[in-house]
């Protein structure tokens, strides 16, 4: 009897878990990987990798995409302003 509410309690769980990690991420630059904006390239996300930075969340197409930026991010987020502001103007 017991092992059944601990089961069902581990399965509520992990659903609830699923619930929460399949919730959208909105991230700055239309979801573009911002590293790969910092490098003149526009790489599409999910922003499953994500970082928030000055209260706004970026994304990355990989947790190697988003170290690199993270080694300098106040120069590479100038940088991707910079292009994405010229390649995708307002």
């Amino acid at each position: 009897m017991v092992r059944a509410y601990f089961t069902s309690a581990v399965a509520g769980a992990f659903l609830l878990g699923m619930a929460t990690a399949a919730v959208a991420v909105t991230g700055e630059f239309g979801n573009m990987c911002t590293q790969g904006l910092a490098t003149g390239k526009d790489i599409q996300t999910d922003c499953s990798v994500n970082a928030e930075l000055q209260g706004k969340t970026y994304c990355f197409g990989s947790k190697e995409a988003m170290a690199e930026f993270m080694k300098n991010p106040k120069n590479n987020l100038a940088k991707a302003q910079t292009y994405y502001s010229k390649k995708h103007p307002s």
